[in-house]
């Protein structure tokens, strides 16, 4: 009677394991459209993944056909990251990595609200194949679009993430992030989070020796311990906590800590990795204190826990060495039957690519004439360029050598001032006549057309400019336009004070009064510019 009721029992429990299988395939067979019916095709598969893998990879494939009818990325891209899902489950890393990279080639250009999910799914899976740069690559992106929500919780969990990754390698970079795990893990109510991340805290400063910090914080991951924190949260304080003491060579407190920890995994994980490292450390914390029948006792169950454990390991390996092989003979398979598709458009393509060839060469051929055309066009405007310029620098020449000569004209005009006065004052007549003789020569030697020969070279350069400066303003004196002539070739104060004789002052004063006589009344309108716009 009693075998009867097991039986029931275990036939009951069957059916209800079935039961999100037959809901699934109502939904599909009522489905209409093929993005859902893929949708529906991956979640049967992933409730079938465990249990009958064979049936989990035909509906694989019945998605996967829906989602390419679809001929939508977004429905591809979903299929590949629900695919993604379930070889990840299976640890099939490397072709779950494979399908999660086809999906985000569509999710990176989508917003960060509908792409985060995945790029959190890529950061665990580098993550576990050891690819820690790829990894944080990823943790980070997911990092940002958190902060835009502002999930304080999910934040300091990526956080700790992070932290986690740069345990082994940095632990500078660790500790910042797990300092900011807890910054944020302050502010929540989360006694999970809070042994996680003070026990990880604890992890780094006695990697680092700071034997102070390590206590302090593996205090406070006690004192988080509650109803509500998980049993493989506690258990793996525990075992880290002895640990420790181990290292310490505190072996009574290790002993403590690692019997508190097979206990819980005795209940949650019997034969779990985590499991085997606290009856590994129970025994090492015994045989340090020389109690040889006990540590005898810990390791034989180290031993069958580490036994049963391997045969797992192997099956589970077998399993997904299957997994991995029979995805990449349908891989094969499906480059195969695309070959076969293609193979009958080739002869059309080879049609259409002679076609395209013949026109081509007529393109180049055109191209070519269009090339050299615009070389010639180029290389004319080049020399005509060149010959402008070579004009410009000799005008300029010109105009500075004019303006040298202007100088000497003043300067000799004011040294004739000078004999003269003097010559007033001279009281023998053989002075004022050797006065007369130097005026001569100075005389001679001084053209009084000078201003008009610059005039001349200026309008050169600049044709229209005088013409329209007189138009503009026609109540201008010549010294006003030998002025806006310099100014237009953009003189400084000082440049025009060394050419004209003048102070820096009296030029300045010069361009004050300019500026009235030319109405420019407002200050930020410069005079050389608007001068310059007068061409």
């Amino acid at each position: 009677m009693l075998l009867r009721i097991l039986c029931f029992l275990l036939l009951l429990q069957s059916t209800w394991a079935q039961q999100p299988e037959i809901v699934l395939l109502d939904s599909l067979s009522m489905a209409t459209s093929e993005r859902e019916r893929a949708r529906i095709s991956s979640l049967i598969a992933f409730e079938l993944k465990n249990d009958n893998w064979e049936r989990a990879r035909n509906y694989i494939e019945i998605a996967e056909e829906h989602a390419k009818k679809s001929a939508s990325d977004s429905v591809m891209a979903a299929f590949y990251k629900a695919t993604g899902d379930i070889y990840s489950s299976k640890d099939a890393l490397d072709i779950a990595l494979k399908n999660y990279l086809k999906a985000y080639d569509y999710y990176k250009l989508q917003p960060a609200s509908e792409r985060f999910r995945l790029e959190n799914s890529l950061a665990i899976v580098y993550a576990r194949t050891k690819n820690d740069e790829a990894a944080l690559k990823y943790f980070r992106k997911v990092l940002i679009f958190q902060k835009q929500q502002k999930d304080t919780l999910n934040l300091a969990r990526i956080y700790n993430n992070m932290g986690t990754l740069y345990l082994e390698k940095n632990i500078d970079s660790s500790l910042v992030y797990f300092k900011r795990s807890l910054q944020l893990a302050d502010t929540i109510n989360d006694e999970n989070l809070d042994v996680y991340v003070h026990t990880n805290l604890a992890r780094c400063y006695s990697r680092n020796e700071d034997e102070e910090a390590a206590k302090f914080h593996f205090k406070k991951a006690l004192n988080s311990l509650s109803q509500t924190v998980s049993v493989r949260a506690k258990a793996w304080l525990f075992n880290e906590y002895s640990e420790y003491y181990l290292d310490q060579s505190n072996s009574d407190s290790s002993i403590y800590f690692a019997k508190k920890a097979m206990l819980l995994y005795d209940s949650v994980a019997p034969y779990s990795f985590e499991h085997e490292r606290s009856v590994g450390l129970l025994y090492k914390a015994l045989l340090n204190i020389d109690r040889y029948e006990d540590a005898s006792v810990y390791f034989e169950k180290y031993n069958t826990i580490r036994d049963t454990l391997n045969l797992e390991d192997k099956r589970v390996n077998l399993e997904k060495l299957l997994i991995e092989e029979e995805y990449k003979a349908k891989e094969k398979l499906q480059s195969l039957e695309e070959a076969k598709k293609r193979s009958k458009y080739y002869i059309i393509l080879l049609s259409l690519l002679a076609v395209l060839l013949f026109l081509g060469m007529l393109l180049i051929r055109f191209r070519n004439k269009l090339k050299r055309s615009e070389l010639e066009k180029q290389l004319v405007q080049a020399k005509q360029k060149e010959l402008d310029t070579n004009l410009e620098l000799k005008n300029k020449e010109l105009i500075g050598k004019a303006m040298i000569e202007i100088h000497r004209t003043e300067i000799i005009e004011e040294i004739l001032t000078d004999l003269k006065d003097i010559k007033r004052k001279a009281v023998k007549k053989e002075t004022q006549q050797a006065i007369d003789y130097i005026a001569k020569r100075l005389k001679r030697d001084t053209t009084t057309n000078l201003w008009d020969e610059f005039e001349v070279r200026f309008e050169q350069v600049h044709e229209s400019f005088y013409r329209n400066l007189k138009q503009k303003h026609p109540d201008l004196t010549p010294r006003d336009k030998r002025l806006c002539a310099l100014l237009k070739l953009h003189l400084t104060s000082k440049e025009i004070a060394q050419i004209t004789g003048q102070t820096s002052k009296s030029v300045e004063n010069a361009r004050t009064r300019l500026r009235k006589k030319l109405e420019l009344t407002h200050e930020n309108t410069d005079l050389s510019l608007y001068l310059s716009s007068l061409e």
